[in-house]
């Protein structure tokens, strides 16, 4: 077994020299059997090309993009950024040749598909990695269908575009769901985020300046607007609550549109992707996350969308103006466009710096308008884990109940299920019963009160009926219903009907102003692995000691979410955990070997990561 830092050498991020990354270049496009003429990105929107079958070969290599009017160099599959759409068939095995011609070592995890341990991807966990100028063969039964998609998990390849979509239709050809999911027309819509700074440069940055990228910080004119509607007296007391924290209420995103520009399949915004339609036709949006970093909010302007399937699982329809999508999530939506108008697909980052788009339309000539995006997301006590307040509310008392760093104390906060804003979706959690979420104590580690955690959420909630912040207004205010996780139920009954026979509770712990990220305050480096029992039914019960969103994935098995219907529990891969929260889910360890469980947010990830043994 390597040691842990041969496991972060491979899976976290060690740099090229010069040299290296230069012979790399022209090794792997000798390799790939390209000149090295410019290759700009492309001016007008195209569809990533579709490979189907069950036999595949990919090559990884290295690729000059231009989407800001500067060429970098990208990491391509098949020579194209994002990777070709992978389209399988549910219950047959699938061959994929993977072939490096980077100066470093690559892979692939296929991410959310269930398949035995060492396919599945992950360097120093899963497998050793593919070396320079060698190849990997994956294989392996396609046991599910639905929406899903591939990246590196080898340094900061991800970053630099190697991901692409999965497809995997249903054995029976989607027959028995044709009433309810029968779509025309079938679309991905890859989101993501490219910065011409390298990564290692941005998380250096991150290192030394942590707010550097947030260029939605208070200002003096905010200022004077909070005077003007609160008083002095209030405004001051908000102040000097957030200042003596050393927090800040507008902390929504580590890395911003300050370096970011968004895509939509490949597509800058300037570009924006397009997708043929005719009036009156059901089409379906299969949304990818495949950010770094970026959490977006998706709506169509005077389009409604149903939203069918959650992570590639089948759910029961829900209609909605808009939704939230976490890095690494994915949700298929239908739409049905009406008349011969162009409708605009506007993915807005939770920060508000920046956006991605598209246009559904029958005629390429035609652009949907470009909405204006929403107001800038503000952080509330909710969002600390405090005591009172729930969405979006202040705690009247003005007390923060939250510890922090060196005056934070041992022990633990009480969670008597009492709270008045309780989700009004989710019953009372009832002791040990599947489904309802988890009634123990929340217990904060001894390790959560060294210098590596900077914030304790005392009384953290299950706020599973709460779109997040920036969304929390928007029936009331705009006239548009925003998803949440309470709304997602399972199409079918829930498979392992099982109590949980025991409870694991795990607390996301950073210092945002030394940006170090963690597990119960230990990072990956010196964290022991998770064991679980093959064939338990547990429950994980993550509490998010921290100010920002976390997307939680668990490699090689479901997470079934507890939403407080215990015969149709929706199954995810990756959960959010939003600020001061907590959320529980159960898992069936049906799934020998070595797995990765770590934050999806890239920057995040070499911290918040822990390895999860089942034997």
């Amino acid at each position: 077994m390597q040691s842990k830092e041969a496991i972060l050498a491979r899976a976290g991020g060690r740099g090229l020299s010069r040299r290296q990354f230069v012979t790399g270049v022209a090794a792997g496009a000798a390799a790939l059997g390209i000149s090295r003429k410019r290759v700009w990105a492309s001016p007008a929107p195209m569809m990533p090309t579709v490979l189907r079958g069950n036999d595949f070969t990919l090559d990884i290599g290295y690729k000059t993009v231009n989407f800001t009017g500067a060429e970098r160099l990208g990491i391509a599959v098949n020579g194209t950024l994002p990777g070709p759409i992978l389209r399988w068939k549910e219950g047959e095995r699938v061959t994929l040749r993977v072939r490096n011609h980077l100066a470093e070592d690559s892979s692939i995890h296929w991410h959310g598909l269930i398949l035995p341990s060492h396919m599945d991807g992950v360097p120093g966990i899963s497998f050793a990695g593919i070396p320079p100028g060698s190849h990997y063969e994956y294989h392996f039964d396609v046991r599910q269908s639905g929406t899903y998609w591939y990246h590196s998990h080898s340094g900061y390849q991800e970053q630099l575009g190697l991901y692409g979509a999965i497809i995997i239709d249903p054995a029976d050809g989607g027959a028995i769901r044709a009433d309810r999911d029968y779509s025309d027309r079938d679309y991905v819509v890859l989101l993501s985020d490219w910065s011409d700074t390298a990564p290692e440069e941005i998380e250096r940055t991150l290192k030394i300046q942590p707010h550097y990228y947030n260029i939605n910080e208070r200002t003096l004119g905010d200022l004077y607007r909070d005077v003007r509607a609160t008083g002095v007296k209030e405004t001051w007391r908000e102040r000097l609550m957030w200042n003596r924290m050393r927090m800040s209420d507008r902390d929504i995103a580590d890395v911003t549109g300050y370096t970011y520009t968004y895509l939509m399949n490949g597509c800058t915004p300037a570009q924006g992707w397009f997708g043929q339609c005719k009036p009156g036709e059901v089409v379906r949006l299969r949304f990818i996350n495949g950010s770094a970093m970026t959490f977006f909010d998706v709506r169509i302007p005077g389009l409604k969308m149903t939203v069918v399937a959650a992570d590639g699982q089948n759910i029961e329809p829900v209609t909605v103006d808009e939704f939230r999508i976490g890095v690494a999530e994915t949700y298929d939506v239908l739409v049905q466009p009406d008349g011969e108008a162009a409708y605009t697909l506007f993915a807005q980052a939770m920060d508000r710096s920046g956006y991605a788009r598209g246009t559904l339309a029958p005629h390429p000539v035609m652009h949907g308008a470009i909405p204006e995006m929403d107001e800038n997301p503000i952080l509330s006590h909710a969002d600390m884990g405090m005591a009172h307040g729930g969405h979006g509310s202040q705690d009247e008392a003005g007390d923060p109940h939250v510890s922090h760093g060196h005056h934070s104390h041992h022990g633990h906060g009480a969670d008597d299920g009492s709270d008045e804003h309780r989700n009004h979706s989710m019953p009372e959690p009832q002791p040990g019963r599947a489904g309802f979420g988890s009634t123990s104590l929340i217990v904060h580690a001894r390790e959560e009160s060294g210098p590596r955690v900077d914030m304790r959420a005392e009384a953290p909630r299950y706020r599973l009926d709460d779109p997040g912040a920036g969304l929390r207004d928007h029936l009331q205010h705009h006239g548009r219903k925003v998803l949440t996780y309470a709304d997602l139920r399972n199409r079918v009954p829930t498979p392992d009907p099982r109590e949980p026979g025991r409870e694991l509770q795990l607390h996301l712990t950073g210092n945002m102003s030394r940006y170090l990220w963690s597990i119960d305050g230990i990072p990956f480096h010196h964290a022991e692995p998770l064991h679980f029992r093959y064939g338990e039914r547990l429950r994980i019960t993550l509490v998010n000691d921290t100010m920002m969103n976390h997307p939680m994935h668990l490699h090689g098995m479901w997470s079934d979410l507890e939403t407080g219907d215990a015969d149709f529990i929706p199954r995810k891969h990756t959960v959010i955990v939003q600020p001061g929260a907590k959320i529980s889910y159960l898992v069936t360890a049906d799934a020998r070997g070595h797995w990765a469980y770590h934050c999806h947010l890239l920057y995040h990830m070499h911290g918040m990561f822990r390895e999860v043994r089942v034997g």
